[in-house]
């Protein structure tokens, strides 16, 4: 997931109309800044062309330092309002871009306290000054003086001289504008305004609700409680009921600690009970439950549309996306669902088999399903997951992503953890270079802990652009939630967490390779953002990587060749498990939104749209509703979550691009890839960028395959 964790300048903000949660308008006189605060704001220093200074931020300054950030903002877009010179390209637009980098600091900074490093204190300043921060910028963004400015280059944009990109930056920022409001009267503005501030107050309350339950935890006491478990895994709940103060064993609400719990544990009374509470977050109608929050945003969605000109909040949030429609990406979701469905109910037939003859007398729900599982992959190809782990070691595999971008891309990474400041003791930093020439600093954060938000996710802390001269060294960051080895043993991972490694990866690998001069042209559509990473994800069990890193953490013993073959044989085994888990989810997010009614019993509205479906009973959702953070502690995936399918699409059909020149390392392609579609940026159409790597546009047949499906024109 790449997580825009609004760090973005003005130009930016001006460019999507989107909320930025970290800067408020000031209404009083700034409050002196802090010495932090200071130290927030100001240019960085230090090594790459400055660092985050995070040893030196102060949480308790963030309130005073958004008051003076703000006002320096402010201060700047009067500027570029009242200059008296003719209206130019350089003194509106550029001057635009060249604009708030003391913000972008900033967000950069809050972005990873309220992330990475969240607590009651930063929740509180979280719901304090989101709204604030939203309603700032959005009387900057439909400021009628800025639309004016715009709106003049643009009707005088063939005359301008403008190249390519400057055309594209200048016909984008007005089209933006134009979709966020800025066509709107006075009146209108203001309700927009308020729609806005009052969604980042729900967006708030709506994470600070998902996390407060994903910092709960099971306690196990008794030791029959965790037989049957890796025993690396029950040292890691031994270790995590021990930093609780507690003894036994702590299961935590996350999914880096439930799904193996379910995956290994015979217990089905504790799988159940495991299994209920990771999916209940949100939904137990306690102070936590988020059911009302969501129906408040989707009332205040749809509102915001309306006004806006759109029919729903789909249509709004897909205008400035490849798909465009509602319609065209229900349509590819639909494409692959039966088929999905169907893969669903034969595994569960599998898995019914094996019960049965164990004479177990259940019939599988769904805390049975990871189980049984992982007993038919056992039956069907000799396959253990837990005979697998020991040859995937965090470090080894983090070595082997590396190691991939070298070969591919020609990119080196160097550890330097230590030269540079970090803000947890357990993040690791890299110096990035290609070709000789150093393009930035890789900041890996790997491991779950309290206050650290579910999930993994990537972002950038500065991103590349020429423009302001000082901007060639991306400051990139992946966030995992692996769970540490106890006691300083090695970290072993599934091949599951595996992917999500190098699929983070994907996304830095991306941004790190940008080779772009504005700024604005940066952010790309939601249902691309998605694809370098899933493309990246395709190297991992590639014989070199697996023969070269994939080693045992005891011996030192390369994976067996006879272990990689039944690897390969499983490759599309418990694909309609995988593919229904997502899909549902994203089948629901659009359903929720493609409607001019606004849902206001989510819980109900849940139920009966699985049911519509056909969602297989063994089965929940990815992410029910209640805890769906892509959706709803933001916009960001919004109408959007069916991004990783559409992605998924491009992927696949990348993938083949490769394997048709009977080498997944051909540098030819690998360097048309980097070229045309990661150094890119937003430069230019995305799907032109696609069909100028292709010659075509992706063609489905290649993720159904990858899938295992049949093709239904084969």
């Amino acid at each position: 997931m790449r997580k825009g964790m609004k760090t973005w300048p003005l130009a930016i903000a001006l460019l999507t109309g989107a909320a930025m949660p970290v800067a408020v308008e000031a209404r009083t006189a700034a409050a002196p800044v802090a010495d932090s605060g200071s130290v927030m704001l100001d240019p960085w220093t230090g090594l790459y062309d400055g660092v985050p200074p995070w040893d030196k931020v102060k949480p308790s300054d963030f309130p005073a330092t958004f008051n003076v950030a703000m006002k320096r903002t402010k201060a700047e877009f009067e500027a570029i309002l009242t200059n008296p010179a003719p209206i130019t390209f350089d003194n509106t637009i550029k001057a635009s871009e060249l604009s708030s980098a003391h913000m972008e600091r900033l967000f950069a900074l809050w972005g990873v306290h309220s992330s990475n490093l969240s607590n009651p204190e930063i929740r509180k300043i979280q719901a304090d000054w989101e709204p604030k921060l939203s309603a700032f910028f959005n009387e900057l963004n439909l400021d009628a003086r800025w639309f004016q400015r715009v709106q003049y280059l643009y009707q005088q944009r063939d005359s301008l001289g403008l190249d390519k990109a400057q055309m594209r930056l200048l016909e984008r920022t007005y089209e933006g504008l134009v979709r966020n409001g800025a066509r709107l009267d006075a009146q209108q503005k203001a309700r927009l305004i308020g729609y806005e501030t009052d969604l980042a107050k729900k967006f708030s309350q709506f994470q600070n609700k998902v996390l407060a339950d994903e910092e709960s935890y099971i306690l196990l006491t008794d030791p029959s409680d965790v037989a049957g478990l890796p025993d690396s895994f029950v040292a890691s709940l031994k270790a995590a009921a021990e930093a609780k103060g507690k003894q036994g064993w702590a299961v935590a609400n996350t999914r880096s600690a439930i799904q193996p719990f379910l995956e290994n544990s015979p217990r089905r009374d504790l799988r159940e009970k495991i299994w209920r509470a990771f999916v209940m977050r949100g939904d137990n109608g306690d102070a936590n439950d988020t059911n009302a929050t969501i129906a408040e945003i989707l009332k205040i969605r749809q509102q915001r549309a309306e006004l806006l000109g759109f029919k729903t909040h789909a249509h709004f949030r897909m205008a400035d996306t490849m798909a465009k429609e509602p319609d065209r990406a229900m349509d590819l979701m639909m494409k692959v669902w039966p088929a999905a469905v169907a893969r669903v109910k034969e595994e569960v037939a599998d898995m019914q088999a094996v019960a049965d003859k164990e004479n177990a007398a259940i019939t599988i729900e769904p805390w049975d399903y990871r189980y049984y599982a992982e007993k038919v992959r056992k039956a069907k190809y000799d396959l253990d997951q837990n005979e697998i782990k020991p040859y995937f070691q965090l470090d080894q595999m983090v070595a082997a992503m590396f190691d991939a971008a070298g070969r591919l891309y020609g990119m080196s990474f160097t550890e330097n953890t230590g030269t540079v400041p970090v803000f947890e003791k357990d993040v690791r930093t890299f110096e990035v270079k290609r070709d000789g020439k150093v393009i930035g600093l890789f900041y890996l954060d790997n491991f779950a802990r309290a206050g650290k938000r579910s999930g993994a996710w990537m972002t950038t802390y500065r991103s590349q652009n020429k423009l302001s001269g000082h901007g060639d060294i991306t400051l990139a960051s992946n966030n995992n939630n692996f769970v540490k080895g106890a006691g300083g043993t090695p970290t072993l991972i599934s091949i599951d967490d595996a992917s999500t490694l190098f699929h983070e990866f994907g996304h830095a690998i991306h941004y790190l390779n940008y080779d772009i001069t504005w700024p604005g042209l940066g952010n790309t559509p939601r249902d691309f953002v998605e694809y370098p990473s899933q493309v990246n994800e395709n190297w991992l069990l590639t014989p070199y990587i697996l023969n070269t890193y994939a080693k045992h953490y005891q011996t030192g013993e390369p994976i067996p060749q006879a272990l990689v073959d039944k690897i390969r044989a499983s490759d599309t085994f418990n694909q309609g498990f995988a593919t229904v888990e997502y899909l549902s989810s994203a089948i629901l997010d659009m359903m929720l939104h493609n409607r001019t009614d606004p849902v206001t019993d989510p819980r109900a509205f849940e139920k009966a749209a699985l049911g519509e479906i056909g969602m297989p009973k063994e089965m929940v959702m990815r992410h029910r509703l209640p805890q769906f953070n892509h959706l709803f502690a933001d916009d960001g995936y919004s109408a959007g979550y069916y991004s990783y399918l559409w992605s998924e699409t491009m992927d696949a059909d990348t993938w083949a691009a490769f394997t048709e020149k009977g080498d997944v390392w051909d540098k030819e392609t690998a360097e048309r890839f980097r070229s045309m579609l990661l150094s890119t940026g937003n430069e230019s159409d995305r799907i032109d960028a696609y069909r100028a790597f292709r010659g075509r546009d992706p063609d489905v047949k290649y993720i159904m395959k990858k899938r295992g499906f049949p093709v239904p024109a084969e």
